[in-house]
């Protein structure tokens, strides 16, 4: 039995694991992550994260799922924080707890392959604040994790590669212990393998027989359970995976997770000791702290969640994972379908089984449900997208169980070819996954520079081979207004202007007070002018007004 109750980023990675297989028990992972990203579509601002570190560090929490999936371009896109600063601030106010990130393989945070040295300097540069590794193939094709996993393995971090679980025909048993065999046989035991059930899929009882044949198979093997409350099911599937032998599991705290994120903790804490598991490490009081400043600080951010609230037991059927839900029904709303839904919910679950009952998880969930509220909207198949052409074309990967029919292969592949050439020529000729030539990061480094007009550190540049545009923009952004994630959420998402003589006030991550003062505002025909004091000196800024607001 070691002598310390919970782990450290301090302790190497092979010590880590050692201390899991040693340690009678169940390990919690607080997941706010996936909480921003399924319930409030990433927009869970770092000045509430730091409200809560404290008391999230207190807890014991085994790890902190902070970064990756969406996030990264989000926080770029909209302007909210640079996601290696995020880190650091996560660091420092959570010193005891491993954090943890998610990357998409081959694909790091965005849709599309990278190149070898694009992944391996991403994960260089992120692996001084990510403890954890969780990665994932939304096709489950192994050979995808190579790259990433090297890089993580060389960081001397831990790497954690998931299995995606779904139900249905070739969703067996075996099917997945066979994937976990090329898992261990790429990457060796010293993992955690987790079980990502994205799509809340699966009763208990599958997914303890699931668990019970993976630890069959490999009784000696860590491994982990990440799981979505979309049903309401999920605290019931936590239980069955942890009685079968899963050694981490995946939480929210209960006053801020939503409907499409995790199961809460507390109500997970309660059954394991009810039913005798232990919880090393683990402070009750900590927990409820959080959730009492998280219950009050979600308010903020209600505009952000799903309209269409409820459980949602019909996941069995279309498998949305998460976020992708909410934002199905909003696109759907959008695009004037949403007295239609229903039609482009079945027309989802036809497409998924035309497309060889693959996992809906990004990008795959994009693809399937673009296709079908296109399908809906113009015709079956009559307009597919290149993402959809790249799936056909296996650029992601092969089919795991079968091959699309051959006339969606012929609609698909020959629309808007002008070459003349058939579906067939266009699968030998053009199939498979691609070899892709590594970046010139000199010649990228050169480029952000002539935009900067200064030299670019390791990290912008990182940031801007991945996502050129809305890294630059951010950058930018950030040159021009400063730190603006200090301000708090209530004065960050404030719409329609602040009335002059406003002072707002608001404390920084070490608690000192800042004011902001709002002296005058005027307004032009194409722009508005702000003059303020920012702790008593005197700025002023314009901004230009598109088009649309001009009006």
């Amino acid at each position: 039995m070691p002598e310390r109750e919970r782990v450290s980023p301090h302790m190497p990675a092979g010590e880590i694991l050692d201390f899991l297989r040693h340690t009678p028990g169940v390990f919690l992972t607080n997941n706010e992550r996936d909480v921003s990203q399924s319930d409030f579509k990433c927009r869970i601002m770092p000045q509430t994260t730091l409200k809560a570190a404290p008391y999230r560090d207190a807890t014991g929490y085994f790890g902190f799922e902070i970064f990756g999936g969406a996030t990264v371009h989000i926080d770029l896109m909209k302007r909210q924080i640079n996601p290696f600063e995020k880190l650091r601030l996560v660091r420092k106010a959570m010193p005891n707890t491993l954090i943890q990130g998610l990357c998409r393989g081959r694909n790091l945070f965005g849709y599309r392959p990278y190149p070898d040295n694009v992944i391996e300097m991403t994960v260089r540069l992120f692996s001084k604040y990510i403890d954890i590794w969780r990665m994932y193939d939304f096709l489950n094709h192994i050979p995808n994790f190579a790259v990433a996993a090297n890089a993580v393995k060389e960081a001397g971090k831990i790497l954690m590669p998931c299995l995606c679980f779904s139900t249905g025909p070739g969703h067996t048993d075996d099917f997945y212990v066979q994937k976990a065999e090329e898992v261990l046989a790429l990457l060796g035991e010293n993992i955690i393998l987790c079980i990502k059930n994205h799509s809340a899929l699966g009763s208990p009882a599958r997914i303890a027989q699931l668990v019970h044949a993976i630890r069959k198979r490999f009784p000696d093997l860590l491994i982990s359970y990440h799981g979505h409350n979309t049903d309401g099911n999920d605290l019931a599937r936590l239980m069955a995976a942890v009685q079968e032998g899963v050694k981490v599991v995946e939480v929210a705290d209960h006053g801020y997770g939503g409907i499409y994120s995790q199961a809460p903790a507390l109500s997970l804490i309660q059954n394991l000791h009810e039913y005798g598991f232990k919880t090393p490490g683990l402070s009750i009081s900590p927990v409820l702290d959080a959730s009492d400043i998280l219950r009050r600080e979600r308010r903020l951010y209600e505009k952000f969640t799903n309209p269409f609230q409820g459980f949602d037991p019909t996941v069995k059927r279309h498998k949305l994972p998460g976020g992708a839900l909410g934002l199905a029904l909003e696109q759907a709303e959008k695009a004037g379908l949403i007295e239609r839904s229903y039609e482009v919910f079945n027309e989802l679950i036809e497409v998924r089984k035309e497309l060889g009952n693959i996992w809906v998880v990004t990008p795959g969930s994009q693809i399937l449900w673009s296709t079908a509220l296109s399908n809906v909207l113009n015709g079956r198949y009559e307009k597919p997208s290149d993402d959809l052409k790249g799936l056909l074309l296996r650029r992601y990967g092969p089919f795991p169980f079968y091959d699309p029919h051959e006339w969606i292969f012929q609609k698909v592949l020959e629309s808007g070819r002008t070459d003349g050439k058939r579906w067939w020529q266009i699968l030998a000729d053009e199939a498979g996954l691609q070899e892709l030539a590594e970046e010139d990061l000199t010649a990228r480094r050169l480029q952000l520079e002539s935009h900067l007009k200064r030299p670019a550190t390791d990290e912008e540049l990182c940031l801007y081979v991945q996502f050129p545009r809305d890294a630059l923009d951010f950058i930018k952004f950030e040159e021009r207004f400063g730190q603006t994630w200090l301000l708090p959420p209530d004065v960050w998402f404030h719409e329609g202007g602040f009335p002059d003589g406003t002072r707002i006030s608001f404390a920084d991550e070490t608690g000192k007070t800042h004011n902001i003062d709002l002296i005058s505002t005027r307004r032009t025909a194409d722009s508005v002018q702000t003059s303020f004091l920012v702790d008593y000196h005197f700025q002023t800024y314009t901004t230009q007004l598109s088009k649309n607001r001009a009006k």
